[in-house]
């Protein structure tokens, strides 16, 4: 294991994440190379009183990887993946970047649930949920975990499956990082070829209304292979689809018939490259704010709201399918009935623009607030945890953190306070 200090060749490039207005500084980098360090490395800042946070990809929007004075145990030089095409296994480390895993499985044809930005981390994603282009085919990340290797507070180290402490395994598919460090996730994989298509025809923002009704209308009775997406901007609305494997041209006359089709993309592409396709190489040096909601329904009035407000984008994604397949009660995860996932998002260079931009966000979600029912918890920021998990899962998970880390020692997370679950355990 390494450790480094502010001065120390690497230091500032292991501190930098995703989002540009992260500038804190650790007392410690802890650069882990096995399990066994990683525990290491969890004594260590207890015996030493260090705050703990954990870095993977360093995508979460608070920057929540990194601590002001803490210890930071970075995994990233864990980042082996091995895999198995007879099981259809992948065997995937704590510090793995999801193109990583992407690659190694696309040699033989094969997959499985990840996100769309290839060098997020594979810990985050999948610990939060994990939404991708097949979880409409085959559930979230979460629900493709066969076994958790996990580090707990004490050091100790675990393994968590279906057979073997189960509830910590329910608690990891989608809990998010608070009951121990996940140093390897066993993944089912799932034969999709290597073909993926993206589809996307913009419209006028004056068609909006009656483009987001009948995309909304066409998406009742989408196959699984198709996730729809839409984004709005204030000059325009683009709506679409993300195909895997074979066929799907079968909606793009229903497409077309929407309104007056200002751009049109039909791209037959690859899986590797539609999994790189939102990267960006100058991405840690945006600043970066969102806010998120759930939507089971998107009434009419929600369509309004969404293309009511000027100036921020706005996105929409698909849910159903086979994630809605999987009981609420199976996993940590919630909202398992969700119809919509919707993102606001904006990036900027100048710090002077911080509160504008921040406000701007906070004021467009808060319109869409009356027909949320929820959010993400890998799209939490500054929201209380209770939006990501109702009351009876949120009583059941604050008993396993209970059991796991009763003094909170992984606190810096969508986190989920040990004890009794009251009004201050979810604020």
């Amino acid at each position: 294991m390494t450790y480094l200090t502010a001065g120390d060749p690497g230091y500032d490039e292991a501190r930098s994440v995703w989002n540009a207005m992260i500038d804190r500084r650790p007392a410690a980098i802890a650069r882990c190379s096995s399990t066994a360090e990683v525990a290491d490395a969890v004594r260590f800042g207890r015996t030493h009183g260090l705050e703990i946070a954990v870095r993977c990809g360093g995508h979460n929007i608070a920057g929540l990887a990194v601590p002001e004075g803490g210890l930071m145990i970075d995994l990233t030089p864990m980042n082996a993946v091995r895999v198995d095409p007879a099981l259809q296994r992948a065997s995937v480390q704590g510090g793995a970047m999801l193109g990583k895993l992407d690659k190694a499985a696309q040699e033989y044809g094969l997959a499985t649930t990840a996100g769309n930005v290839s060098h997020t981390g594979v810990g985050g994603l999948t610990l939060g949920g994990g939404m991708g282009w097949l979880a409409r085919r085959f559930g979230l990340a979460c629900d493709n975990v066969v076994s958790y290797e996990v580090v707990t507070a004490d050091g100790d180290v675990v393994r968590a499956a279906a057979d073997e402490n189960a509830e910590l395994f329910w608690g990891l598919r989608g809990g998010g990082g608070n009951f121990g460090i996940v140093t390897s996730f066993e993944f089912r994989l799932h034969e999709i070829g290597t073909r993926a298509m993206i589809v996307e025809f913009t419209y006028p923002a004056s068609a909006g209304l009656d483009v987001l009704r009948g995309w909304r209308d066409l998406n009742a009775n989408a196959p699984r292979e198709a996730t729809f997406t839409a984004s709005i901007t204030p000059d325009s609305v683009t709506v679409g689809y993300v195909w895997v494997g074979a066929g799907g041209e079968d909606l793009l006359p229903a497409f077309r018939e929407l309104g007056p089709v200002q751009d049109e993309v039909v791209a037959e592409t690859t899986y590797l490259k539609l999994q790189t396709r939102e990267d960006n190489v100058q991405g840690h040096r945006f600043r970066r704010y969102w806010k998120g909601h759930y939507f089971k329904a998107l009434p009419d009035d929600a369509i309004r709201a969404l293309l009511a407000t000027p100036g921020p984008s706005a996105s929409l994604q698909a849910y159903g399918g086979a994630i809605a397949d999987v009981p609420d009660e199976a996993a940590a995860f919630s909202h398992r009935d969700t119809l919509f996932e919707f993102v606001t998002a904006t990036r900027w260079d100048d710090p002077a623009e911080d509160e504008a931009r921040i406000d701007q966000l906070r004021g467009y979600a808060a319109t869409l607030a009356p027909y949320a029912s929820g959010a993400y918890v890998n799209t939490l920021n500054d929201d209380p945890i209770h939006r990501a998990f109702p009351p009876a899962k949120l009583q059941r998970l604050v008993a396993l953190k209970t059991a796991y880390d009763p003094g909170n020692v992984f606190h810096l997370n969508q986190n989920i306070r040990p004890g009794e679950p009251t009004s201050e355990s979810v604020a």
